[in-house]
């Protein structure tokens, strides 16, 4: 149904899917022995259609395959380009340290199997979303290296009409788990350098496995939880392990002032039907204050 407005701000101007860490293995092998990445992704697919939402993008922030391999991107794909033609949005992948930029490019992009960062821009009706490539070959650390900073640097000399969007894989925040500081991004005073007096509103990413958010350089910064397996955070923080439970993704919505980032648990749990599309649509014929009193009564 279209948006209808209640309140004292407008429907949102745009709205992205915001998804991360799928880590699929070739063949369906269970990561780690004990993870079921297909079933997880296709539990967090079936739940962003549940949604109702025509986002205008969904992204994928790194670790789309967990080792690089040409079918796990194969699989990936087949399974992501169904649900997002159904929606009607364009996929925009992110690469992680688990991924592979040859393979990535190949069988994500149909793009050549270099090894050139995996970035891109997109215009989506006004909101620029920039991909970034934190990945360092070889290694499980972030990095952005000069010349792609330079790049940036280039895209945000213009201004968007609905400012700009990054995504990378590993977030410039800390984690309070001791050991995830080696695998942190860095580097993060040149992207804040890069970054500083642009129309950046906000930055995606991933790589903890646990929904997150904090600020970088006076930008919002909000992490979405993994699809394969969370991180079990009841623990002490020496003790933090995965776990095959609270997957998520997120709806990101985009406003004129501002940016919320909602999580969105995965599953299909019984829901009670207090409010439907149908009383909704009952309100919204109502006077405001005929609007507040029916609210009141139904409450």
């Amino acid at each position: 149904m279209e948006p209808v407005q209640f309140g004292q701000h407008p429907p949102a101007r745009r709205v992205i899917v915001h998804v991360s860490d799928t880590h699929l293995l070739a063949g369906n092998r269970p990561l780690g022995g004990r993870y079921d990445t297909a079933a997880n992704l296709a539990a967090t697919l079936a739940s962003v259609e549940r949604a109702g939402v025509r986002p205008d993008a969904i992204v994928f922030t790194g670790d789309l395959t967990d080792l690089g391999e040409p079918e796990a991107y194969a699989a990936l794909r087949a399974a992501v380009e169904p649900v997002a033609a159904r929606l009607g949005a364009p996929v925009v992948w992110v690469a992680g340290n688990h991924d592979e930029r040859p393979a990535l490019r190949a069988g994500l992009l149909d793009g050549a199997p270099t090894s050139e960062p995996v970035t891109g821009v997109w215009d989506l009706g006004g909101l620029r979303l920039i991909a970034l490539d934190s990945s360092v070959p070889g290694w499980h650390h972030g990095d952005l290296d000069t010349g792609q900073l330079a790049w940036l640097r280039g895209i945000l000399a213009e201004p968007a009409p609905l400012g700009t969007i990054l995504a990378l894989h590993h977030p410039p925040i800390p984690s309070h788990i001791p050991f995830f500081d080696i695998l942190e991004l860095r580097s993060q005073p040149a992207l804040a350098a890069a970054i500083a007096g642009t129309d950046v509103r906000a930055i995606l990413a991933g790589h903890l496995h646990y929904s997150t958010s904090g600020t970088f350089a006076g930008v919002p910064v909000s992490v979405a939880a993994a699809t394969c397996y969370t991180m079990n955070l009841q623990r002490p923080p020496e003790e933090v392990n995965g776990m095959d439970a609270g997957q998520s993704f997120h709806l990101v919505h985009v406003y004129d002032d501002t940016i919320t980032h909602a999580v969105v648990p995965v599953g299909d749990a019984e829901t009670a039907d207090t409010f439907t599309a149908e009383w909704v649509t009952a309100m919204a014929a109502l006077s405001p204050q005929e609007r507040l009193e029916a609210f009141s009564r139904k409450r």
